[in-house]
């Protein structure tokens, strides 16, 4: 019965050509009116790299430098290949680069929304496809990625492409094995996929073509491990670093706690209204049209496993490594909101239009009524102005005169990166108060404090630590005598 009311051709088929006047080209006139938006938003709210980003940057300068990357600096991240070699380029540029990389990145965004609707009109046609796209963009938590330069965003632009080239044809093979080996230089997770999909194209191919799309799918895990050998002579240390940083900032959980886990960061990725809608989406595809689902719903089981697999593997559980079935929920959300328009005309088509259009204003209601615009907005404000600040406090003449009394010190681990990018300093010149290692060298030269209430949150404290220790490391040490604040930040010298 689903089948005869069905109006769409399956997917890799034409379809039939418009014999009246042309219509409005809705997707192109969509994207570019998100991509003008994005660059006014680029420009009007000026934002800088997060923590991993930064060293991408710092490590991509040292290489330019001919040094080893500084891979085991204090509570350093996980390295990340592709990030590192982009971030070399983007150093040629100078002080700029920082910018110019959260400019890829809202561009990676603007690029991961065309994927999501590629992905849904290939699977469910041009309306859910749209939906999708329009969904991705109603989740603040992704634009907020891309403003703070989260490689989150140019990864799963490559990995939603990869999916949709693949559901727009059968077995396209290169295209796909390349997207995913250069997703698998952002994320190690993307090597599963690999991998899958290569078992995937083994029954029809050659065996000269097995062993070309082996080589393909080879490439992440094996510059991953060469990077690291020849940094640290360790080829295992990311995944080494990756599982005791974790550890030390609490970020592991038991196989009991993963199911929870995986429900709450995704109904918190999606929101409620779009988590229910995308279960419901998924039961409407099984039902109405079982044989489109097929790559969302690999891609929703394929990531919900590799979560739990990074969790056995004690590494960090965050809700960012649901972020590919995240956004597959979304796919199936949009199908409960579009999927009438697979429907001929007729009562069913009319009330599950009805229906969709009152689930749609139920989302916006519930979205205008529970975000805080404002917040997303502080918070967007608070990355420029902290970052000028920052600035503005190592141009101070007194500040980069007691500099050469000893290293910059910070509370912690937070403000590390972007004191290096700004003083263009080496992992020595800048350390943090927090480490225990580096005690002895913290009695002299320049020590900067978080001073705005805002700054002192989020810079000065280290949510994972409760010790007395880690407030004494916010409050100025003897000896010091203050002789700069910029608003977001203090510093104090002693030479």
């Amino acid at each position: 019965m689903a089948s005869a009311t069905l109006t769409r051709p399956r997917p890799g088929q034409p379809q039939a050509p418009a014999r009246r006047r042309r219509p409005v080209p809705w997707p192109a006139l969509a994207l570019a009116a998100l991509a003008v938006a994005t660059l006014v938003g680029f420009f009007v709210r000026p934002t800088f790299p997060n923590y991993d980003s930064y060293y991408s940057l710092l490590w991509g300068r040292e290489v330019l430098h001919g040094t080893l990357p500084s891979f085991d600096a204090y509570r350093a991240p996980t390295e990340h290949p592709l990030a590192i070699a982009f971030g070399a380029v983007l150093s040629l540029v100078g002080d700029e680069a920082d910018r110019i990389m959260v400019g890829a990145t809202f561009a990676s965004f603007v690029v991961l929304a065309a994927g999501m609707y590629r992905l849904g009109r290939a699977s469910f046609g041009t309306l859910v496809g749209l939906m999708a796209a329009a969904l991705v963009c109603s989740r603040f938590d992704f634009p907020f990625l891309a403003a703070r330069a989260y490689i989150d965003i140019p990864y799963l632009a490559l990995i939603v492409w990869a999916v949709a080239l693949e559901a727009s044809g059968r077995r396209c093979g290169t295209p796909v094995f390349a997207l995913l080996a250069a997703a698998g230089l952002l994320r190690p997770e993307a090597w599963l996929l690999s991998g899958l999909y290569w078992l995937w194209c083994f029954p029809p191919a050659t065996w000269r073509r097995r062993i070309g799309y082996a080589a393909l799918a080879a490439i992440g895990p094996v510059v991953w491990s060469a990077v690291d050998f020849v940094v640290t002579g360790d080829p295992m240390f990311s995944l080494t670093h990756t599982s005791g940083l974790a550890e030390e900032l609490g970020r592991t959980r038991g196989l009991a706690e993963i199911p929870a886990s995986t429900v709450q960061f995704l109904s918190s990725l999606d929101k409620v209204p779009v988590f229910y809608a995308g279960i419901l989406g998924l039961l409407i595809g099984m039902v109405l049209v079982p044989k489109r689902i097929g790559w969302p719903l690999a891609m929703l089981v394929v990531g919900m496993g590799t979560f739990v697999l990074v969790g056995l593997a004690g590494l960090s559980v965050i809700d960012r490594y649901l972020l590919v079935p995240s956004l597959m929920v979304m796919v199936f959300a949009a199908v409960t909101l579009g999927g009438w328009s697979m429907l001929r005309r007729g009562r069913l088509r009319t009330a599950w239009a009805i229906v969709a259009t009152l689930v749609l204003v139920y989302g916006v209601v519930f979205t205008a009524t529970r975000v805080k615009f404002s917040t997303f907005d502080n918070e967007l404000l608070f990355r420029g102005q902290s970052h000028a600040a920052l600035e503005a406090l190592f141009r101070n003449p007194k500040v980069r005169a007691a500099m050469r009394c000893g290293p910059v010190s910070v509370p912690n681990h937070k403000l590390v990166p972007d004191t290096r990018w700004v003083l263009k300093a080496a992992a020595s010149d800048v350390i943090a108060r927090s480490d225990a290692a580096q005690r002895s060298r913290i009695k002299r030269g320049v020590a900067v404090y978080a001073t705005s209430r805002q700054s002192l949150l989020r810079q000065g404290f280290t949510a994972e630590d409760t010790s007395t220790e880690d407030i004494q490391n916010s409050l100025p040490m003897p000896g010091f005598t203050f002789v700069a604040a910029t608003g977001f930040y203090g510093a104090y010298v002693r030479c």
